[in-house]
């Protein structure tokens, strides 16, 4: 019956093997009693006879020895692989452990260079990681030193054969395998495609320059296989976390920010104002007649007209300026540290785009926009909302498409510094 790793086990000594070890022993035994009882010749027969009787039984020890040392490399290599294995498992223990600490692909990448480079010190190495366009994938780490080896910037998905496949693939010219385009054909590498949740988020390529490359590689390939899974698992929670993260803040329609975010950012901008003593101004937009073109050309051409009216009103502003879905087919902007002469500049130019996108849709496409200025025209966040809602309405009753700024305050006061301590009354 084998044993429980798969070897034979030690044959016992056959029976002609006992009987003849046992005579050896007896005839040890009654030569070394005839050289102490005995004189002269029989005594020293006697200690000829259990000489050569002990002679013949260090040979058979000898023997034995020989295959009980064997058996002891065996198992000593069978020790030390066992080790390795543990130290592997280990080592990929910890980097699952550090991979549910990352924030985001950058944290991951780092996470899979080190580990990499524990576990498989002799190999070069190369993440790639799609974009959100689908269409190619950008080199986010690399690793290692492997002459030919020399990864690109970008890698396109229609050149590897194992973002193809969905499988692992090897790239070896020396063992007659079909190698991808971007691949050197100068260096043997091994590439694994990073899919979770059914999705391909990533590549990860192990690359080596030596004469038994395709069998490095496929001693590896196990290991290569648990770097990716754990990897692209992380990849996928993190593109998860992003998703929901930009649902929670972004209209999924326009892709501007949304009501909620844009309340809490004015509520910021207009706590910065007063500290400073610089402007803030907000910009209120509707579009015109939007329910009528909806009626007309139905409610997926009003979709891409509030789509792009977004991305004319994105274009016309500043980096830090937010712009925002109020709700329906209305919009907010708010412009920090912008004067109320700037603004309604800002605001003429959005007018102006977005009545321009009527010859793009074939449709009559216009907005009305009132204007604010805290503190010009308002001294609170609740006032700077109506007192632009209140300039909009002006302009949608003075004909539309126009843009018209809220009535100036009679005695603006420009707002002080807040105290650094609070008075204790």
């Amino acid at each position: 019956m084998d044993s429980l790793d798969g070897t034979a086990p030690p044959q016992k000594p056959s029976h002609t093997k006992r009987v003849v070890i046992h005579s050896i022993q007896a005839i040890s035994v009654a030569g070394a009693l005839v050289a102490m009882f005995a004189t002269g010749a029989s005594a020293f027969t006697g200690a000829s006879i259990a000489a050569l009787a002990s002679l013949l039984g260090l040979v058979s020890a000898i023997r034995a020895s020989g295959q009980d040392a064997n058996e002891v490399a065996r198992r000593g290599e069978l020790v030390v692989k066992a080790r390795d294995a543990a130290r592997q498992l280990e080592e990929l223990f910890t980097m699952t452990d550090m991979l549910q600490a990352a924030e985001d692909f950058e944290d991951a990448s780092a996470v899979l260079m080190r580990t990499a480079e524990h576990l498989l010190p002799g190999f070069a190495g190369a993440l790639y990681v799609f974009r959100n366009s689908r269409d190619r994938l950008d080199l986010a780490q690399a690793w290692g030193e492997c002459p030919g080896f020399t990864p690109g910037t970008t890698l396109r998905p229609q050149d590897c054969w194992a973002l193809k496949r969905g499988k692992p693939h090897i790239n070896s010219s020396e063992a007659g395998t079909l190698c991808c385009q971007h691949a050197n054909e100068d260096t043997a590498s091994v590439e694994i495609p990073m899919i979770a949740r059914g999705q391909v988020h990533g590549l990860l390529i192990l690359a080596i320059a030596d004469h038994d490359a395709y069998a490095q590689l496929k001693q590896i390939e196990r290991i290569a296989r648990a770097l990716a899974d754990s990897v692209s698992l992380a990849f996928s929670n993190i593109t998860l976390r992003e998703k929901l993260r930009t649902q929670s803040l972004r209209d999924p329609l326009t892709g501007l920010y949304n009501r909620r975010y844009m309340e809490d950012a004015l509520e910021r901008f207009v706590h910065l104002a007063r500290r400073n003593g610089s402007p803030t101004c907000l910009i209120m937009i509707d579009l015109d007649n939007f329910k009528m073109l909806n009626d007309e050309f139905g409610h997926a051409k009003g979709d891409a007209i509030l789509r792009d009216v977004s991305a004319q009103m994105v274009g016309a502003v500043r980096p830090a300026d937010v712009v925002s879905r109020f709700g329906g087919e209305e919009f907010v902007v708010i412009l920090p540290e912008c004067t109320l002469a700037d603004a309604i500049t800002r605001a003429e130019e959005i007018r102006v785009r977005i009545n321009r996108l009527s010859d793009l849709h074939g449709a009559s496409v216009s907005a009305s926009l009132g204007v604010s200025c805290l503190p010009t025209t308002c001294a609170t966040r609740i006032e700077l909302i109506a007192s632009a809602d209140q300039a909009l309405y002006r302009a949608k009753s003075a004909g539309k498409n126009r843009v018209i700024a809220a009535v100036r305050s009679a005695e603006p006061s420009v707002p002080q510094p807040l105290p650094l301590t609070r008075k204790t009354t």
